[in-house]
């Protein structure tokens, strides 16, 4: 029953193998109604009622213990050399460094050498036995059987030093492969705990540290300087500057004041601040954050999908050799029936599909926890692969390539009035305006500390400008079409008006009914990076990048010239863009929209990939995007199409790896030469070799 939904985070889930079998033995609790396990978040969801006891004893097989998910978890770093494990494993290869001592000195044959390594099979596999036997009673055919199966064939046959060095060489990755996951589950842990769990409230005159599950809406933290935020909220009082990189990545602190916006998990560098909690602890950013992060890694992407269907086929194919191997040659070629029965055990080992099942979970786990802690949330395996595969990048134009805040660039006079007197008439004037424009007017006029003048009688003219009564002259301020209807524009200052609209800039006249005084240019400015981003992304083999935007051809094309686009479409509304995202996907395949998130959604959600700028804070940009860039930063996208690039080559360099040394090992088998520590030591290889190149996806980063 989903209304009896209770999530735990679990330690020592060691492979898939025992995730599944876990899984299945959660299953079978009788009060068990469906199960969900995340193996790459190391969580699961429990349908139905199962305590934390009857769940530790189901995984009691792979020593898998059980948390609440909201319980702090402080877990005991254990030495690698302390553990019992790795200890029992080390006195076994003691034991076989002495068995190999006297088989040189008294033989093979010896009860000496041969009690020697039985000793170190026992210390070194007693914990695999235990499960490998009672797997072998049910039928259970996993890792841990076929080593046991092997190893008791290898002792059947006379192979006891083998036996010992299979049984050293399993202990030994299966400690390698659990350190591996550990490493790459951090990524996620290490989000966990950037929020702190405690915080400091006002409550009246009373000033309370308590839990943050029990800090409530419109509570007042208190937050001195040095301490980490522990909830989403507003400013109410005091300024400070932040260290937001846990949550957007940026490296600059960023400055807030009274009204601003506040993330859990953010470190308050300066000033005291306290601040109105308006979410409570499981629905802050960081918490959203890990939530996705989870989900992503749990989705599986398309190469996991063929993977896993392939390994169903794979695994009792390999059955069939195995058991042809021992029973063919010894029946029908006159081979010797322990030559072929030990080639047959070799076989099982070396065929067991770890390597293969773990080669893209693993990748995709590291790649998205990587991007997380760089403040890039990547919603799923599938978005990260199609990400690596994108030919073409469509970006909105305002918010996303330019600041999306009018600037004004040009101020000239056109009939002996000084500047400081236009821009202080224009100002005045549009002291009562609402447009974009206006506050771009009144922000030059307060930097260049204009006279300020006083306007009455405002008057707006609808969609072309507004006039007002300064000094008991009426000015007029709006469009050049505005001045035509007054009749007043020369062809010089039309030809003003061309010039300056060819660059981009949108322009307005200031005049009265006698002659026109100036024209005034405002432009929204494009950011700072944004032409060597795009730079980047060429470089990156993005054939192609588009800019769609609502604005006239004219600024359209000024703006993708400066910005060294490859294509321009203007005059787009929001269907249009859409339309242009869908005749984009069907010429070019791939195709990702960045875009701010909210007025884009629609051509986020059609194209291949859509990417959402500035997604802290807005749930909007975290709902309809496949990726949200934290910050308000485009430098992220090519880091971001750089690790997908390289998560996809890895995936490919593992499945083949992973399948490539199994064949060389089975190829072995036709002259004979497989041994089983050769097949012990080809598919753990493998599986740790997969592991330790997925790793190398942790310390991904983008540089020119």
């Amino acid at each position: 029953m989903e209304d009896n939904k209770n999530v735990y985070r679990l330690q020592g889930l060691s492979c898939t193998n025992c995730a599944a079998k876990f899984e299945k033995n959660i299953r079978d609790i009788q009060t068990v109604n469906n199960v969900d396990l995340n193996f790459g978040a190391s969580k699961i969801t429990v349908y139905g009622d199962a305590s934390i006891e009857q769940l530790e004893q189901a995984g009691a097989f792979d020593g898998i213990k059980v948390y609440p998910e909201r319980q702090r978890q402080t877990e005991k770093k254990e030495p690698f050399w302390k553990n019992r494990e790795n200890v029992m494993a080390m006195v076994s290869l003691f034991f076989i460094g002495i068995g190999y001592v006297l088989s040189f000195q008294l033989g093979e044959d010896n009860v000496l050498t041969i009690g020697t390594f039985a000793t170190a099979i026992l210390i070194g596999g007693f914990e695999l036995f235990k499960v490998g036997v009672n797997n072998l009673t049910k039928f259970q055919f996993d890792m841990k059987t076929l080593m046991t199966v092997a190893i008791i064939g290898a002792a059947v046959i006379g192979e006891w030093g083998e036996g010992a060095v299979v049984v050293f060489l399993f202990a030994l990755s299966e400690a390698l492969e659990g350190y591996s996951m550990d490493k790459a589950r951090q990524s996620i842990q290490s989000l966990m705990d950037i929020a702190p769990n405690r915080a400091t409230i006002r409550r009246g005159d009373e000033i309370i540290e308590m839990d943050v599950e029990d800090v409530r809406i419109n509570d007042v933290m208190i937050i001195k300087p040095g301490q980490k935020i522990a909830m989403d909220g507003e400013v109410v009082n005091g300024q400070s500057s932040i260290n937001q990189s846990a949550i957007t990545g940026e490296s600059i602190p960023a400055h807030k004041n009274v009204g601003d916006e506040v993330f859990a998990g953010t470190l308050n560098e300066e000033g005291v601040l306290e601040v109105r909690v308006t979410k409570h602890a499981e629905d802050t950013t960081i918490s959203q954050i890990i939530h996705l992060v989870e989900e992503a890694q749990a989705e599986r992407a398309p190469s996991q999908q063929f993977v896993d269907k392939f390994a169903k086929y794979y695994t009792p194919a390999i059955m069939g050799i195995a058991f042809f191997v021992a029973v063919i040659p010894p029946l029908f070629m006159g081979g010797l029936w322990s030559e072929w029965v030990y080639q047959g055990l070799a076989v099982l080992v070396v065929g067991c599909p770890c390597a293969l099942v773990i080669s893209t979970p693993v990748a995709i786990v590291t790649a998205i926890g990587n991007a997380a802690r760089k403040g890039v949330l990547i919603k799923g395996g599938i978005h990260l692969e199609e990400t690596g595969r994108l030919k073409v990048v469509a970006f909105d134009k305002t918010g996303t390539l330019t600041e999306g805040v009018p600037e004004v660039t040009d101020v000239v006079p056109t009939s002996g009035m000084e500047q400081d007197k236009l821009l202080g008439i224009a100002a005045a004037i549009e002291e009562y305006s609402q447009h974009p424009l206006a506050s771009a007017i009144i922000r030059k006029a307060e930097q260049d500390n204009t006279e300020s003048y006083n306007a009455e009688d405002f008057q707006s003219i609808t969609g072309k400008g507004a006039k007002a009564l300064i000094k008991q002259i009426t000015y007029y301020i709006g469009s050049p079409s505005l001045f035509h209807e007054l009749g007043s524009v020369s062809n010089k200052i039309h030809q003003q008006i061309k010039d300056l609209q060819t660059q981009g800039k949108t322009v307005m006249l200031v005049g009265n009914e006698q002659e026109i005084n100036g024209l005034i240019a405002v432009a929204d400015q494009v950011r700072k990076g944004s032409p060597s981003i795009l730079q980047k992304l060429h470089k990156l083999g993005v054939k192609k990048t588009v800019m769609l935007t609502g604005d006239n051809e004219g600024t359209g094309k000024a703006i993708g010239q400066q910005l060294g686009i490859s294509e321009v479409k203007a005059e787009l509304l929001p269907q249009e863009k859409l339309d242009a995202i869908k005749s984009l996907r069907e010429q070019h395949g791939n195709v990702a929209m960045v875009g701010d998130g909210v007025n884009d959604a629609p051509a986020l959600a059609t194209a291949t990939v859509g990417v959402a700028m500035g997604g802290a804070g807005t749930d909007t940009a975290l709902e309809t995007a496949d990726i949200a860039l934290m910050a308000d930063d485009l430098d992220k996208l090519p880091y971001t199409i750089s690790l997908s690039r390289k998560a996809l080559n890895v995936i490919k360099q593992n499945v083949i790896f992973a399948l490539g040394l199994k064949v060389i090992a089975l190829l072995l088998v036709i002259p004979g030469w497989l041994t089983l520590w050769l097949a012990i030591f080809a598919d753990m290889g493998a599986t740790l070799i997969v592991i330790l190149n997925s790793l190398r996806l942790m310390k991904s980063k983008y540089s020119d």
